[in-house]
């Protein structure tokens, strides 16, 4: 098993109270109540809800807007939005919505549209809907009924600038139509599928405010680490389960998706096969639904809850039992498939064990942020992907190869998510370095606002589609230069996502990503008044370091270590070879790249590369060099 810990300072800064009863966060949102436009990127448990209540109040008593409209992904969500008494704490009014326009209850969409249609013509001013009941309610309002209204979209991240997206569309004619604000919520502004949130042009009119992983949980007054592990099995991952599941830690089990590899297809059976890993089981709470199984090794009875029992009755007690449940000892375990993710509060959780690659970055952000919640008998939490290694015998090598790579570097950039951030600057003399800064010789500063909004919103983002790219998720193992990675195939990704930036502006964009990513993924120690970052298996002086020197190291080459380190040597043979049987095909950036090290390396070893060599970039190299001279022979005819 591999493991990375986080450690934190304990500052209590990100929940302590201002006088007018705000977080840290929320400060900094109210600070821009003026914008039309808001998006704000902030993780789990860091009060977003809360931020939209005095945004929302302000536009109401003091901007001369009419109405609000807060739209949730689902009902279970729309709890966070109930009344706040926020004027006792200092603010100037309370949250107070009418619950008879609160439509996430249960009942059909048809009676909520009514309602909704109701409410755009009457004198209440907040309306609170699922992001399905706008969908439907949608095609039956003229967009002049938006105007004077903010429209608050919570987990911002299942819109979509794919043309097939209804709420993508809906949002787009918003925008275009009518005067109407919008605040934009979430804990992580990608996707799972590579498209956009917005369109770069739509995702320009926003004012960003974005109050980092870090900030959070480095402010919290208890919580003081945060680990990111990776667990390999073979077989069936029931069997193995027993190897990774503590039960006397609050834990959120997410079994692995049905349709998935790692499912048995019968997700009910799993669930009786946890249980009977963990002890006998002895009853069940015919009210709440909790399930009591009493532990063989010590016959201390666990509480666990079964949120995969999709049985309406069943799955409507347990989670209210959950919504009410407010003491460390109302449960013990949580089993989930598709719930428990967003907007689902049990501070008390401490490890949130994860079945099976998950496709989607958010996904992965959302299970994550389910145990960094901040409560006084916590103060270690634990992410743990439980991953399959691939089989030998297996015909889906391939596929297997490629969801452990994706597993591993998903959590890698929650790693870089979670760790302190750096302020890079360029070094031009023997100037005084300041905490937290990081000065590199040859380092391009931005040179216009987009890009320095797009470094300190941005990046990680970014980051995010970077390591969704398969392409580059089958370099990683270190079968293509560094600099290949570094200046061919990170720029182009770049420029798809940002194909307003110049040539110029896109390198500053990409050696921020590359700097970022190598310091982040580097170790640093301090030695007297110096400090050194442990780079490609050496220990580099930061004052020395150079743009050129971090551009021949693979960012992202942690995930092959852990690989290395974690597998066992056939598997690891297995790996390489079945990326070794996908590799990118040659083109001509890769080859002028590689031709000054094509001829170094001849003048060192006196041959031209080998394509039968064990070492997979001589190999590349020798593909170069055929490509380079293929080239030429054409040129010749």
């Amino acid at each position: 098993m591999s493991n990375n810990i986080i450690s934190y300072d304990k500052t209590g800064q990100s929940t302590k109270i201002n006088s007018m009863g705000m977080r840290e966060m929320q400060e900094r949102v109210y600070s821009a109540r003026d914008a039309q436009y808001l998006l704000l990127k902030a993780p789990p448990a860091s009060g977003k809800s809360r931020a939209l209540m005095f945004i929302a109040l302000d536009k109401l008593h003091r901007q001369g807007l009419k109405k609000v409209i807060v739209v949730v992904p689902e009902k279970v969500i729309a709890s966070s939005f109930e009344k706040a008494n926020l004027a006792s704490q200092g603010f100037f009014a309370d949250w107070d919505p009418n619950q008879a326009y609160n439509l996430c209850i249960p009942g059909g969409e048809k009676s909520k549209v009514q309602a909704f249609l109701k409410f755009l013509d009457n004198d209440e001013k907040i309306l609170i809907c699922t992001h399905s009941t706008l969908r439907f309610a949608f095609d039956s309002i003229d967009i002049d009924k938006f105007n004077n209204t903010l429209l608050a979209i919570d987990e911002f991240h299942h819109i979509s600038a794919d043309e097939d997206s209804r709420l993508g569309e809906l949002l787009r004619s918003i925008m275009a139509k009518s005067n109407a604000h919008i605040m934009a919520m979430t804990g992580s502004y990608f996707r799972g599928d590579c498209v956009p949130v917005l369109l770069p042009e739509d995702e320009a009119k926003f004012t960003k405010v974005t109050y980092n992983y870090y900030e959070q949980l480095n402010g919290y007054t208890y919580l003081k680490s945060l680990g990111i592990g990776y667990h390999f099995y073979q077989g069936r991952y029931t069997s193995a389960i027993n190897e990774v599941l503590d039960t006397d830690k609050k834990t959120i089990l997410h079994i692995p998706h049905v349709n998935s590899g790692e499912s048995t297809k019968d997700k009910n059976n799993e669930v009786n096969t946890i249980l009977d890993t963990i002890g006998r089981t002895i009853g069940q709470d015919k009210e709440t639904g909790v399930i009591f199984v009493e532990r063989e090794t010590d016959k201390k009875i666990i509480k666990v809850a079964d949120l995969v029992d999709d049985t309406p009755l069943e799955r409507e007690k347990i989670v209210n039992y959950l919504r009410r449940a407010s003491s460390r000892d109302s449960i013990d375990l949580i089993i989930a498939l598709g719930m428990a993710k967003e907007g689902f509060d049990w501070p008390f959780c401490e490890h949130a064990l994860t079945v099976g690659y998950r496709g989607s970055l958010t996904e992965i952000v959302q299970i994550i942020g389910r145990c960094t919640r901040d409560s006084s008998d916590k103060f270690h939490a634990q992410f743990t992907n439980l991953i399959a290694q691939p089989d030998a015998e297996d015909d889906l090598v391939k596929l297997s190869v490629n969801n452990m790579l994706k597993a591993i570097t998903c959590s890698l950039l929650m790693e870089q998510v979670l760790a302190p951030n750096f302020k890079f600057l360029t070094k031009q003399s023997e100037d005084r370095v300041q905490p937290g800064e990081i000065k590199i010789r040859g380092f391009k500063e931005p040179s216009s606002k987009r890009v320095r909004d797009i470094i300190e919103s941005d990046l990680n983002d970014l980051k995010a589609r970077i390591l969704q790219d398969n392409t580059l998720i089958k370099a990683l193992p270190g079968n293509v230069d560094p600099e290949v990675i570094n200046k061919v195939m990170i720029p182009k990704i770049i420029k798809i996502k940002y194909p307003d930036l110049s040539d110029e502006e896109v390198e500053e964009v990409r050696q921020h990503v590359i700097v970022d990513s190598v310091i982040k993924n580097g170790e640093i120690k301090e030695s007297g008044d110096k400090r050194f970052i442990r780079m490609a298996g050496q220990f580099v002086n930061i004052d020395d370091l150079h743009i050129d020197l971090i551009d021949q190291i693979n960012p992202f080459q942690k995930a092959f270590e852990i690989l290395s380190k974690s597998v066992t040597p056939h598997v690891l043979k297995l790996i390489q070879e079945t990326i070794e049987g996908t590799r990118i095909q040659m083109t001509e950036e890769e080859a002028v790249l590689l031709w000054p090290k094509i001829k170094i390396f001849k003048q060192t070893i006196n041959r031209e590369p080998s394509l039968n060599s064990a070492d997979p970039l001589e190999r590349r190299m020798a593909d170069a060099l055929v490509y380079i001279k293929q080239q030429r022979r054409a040129q010749r005819v």
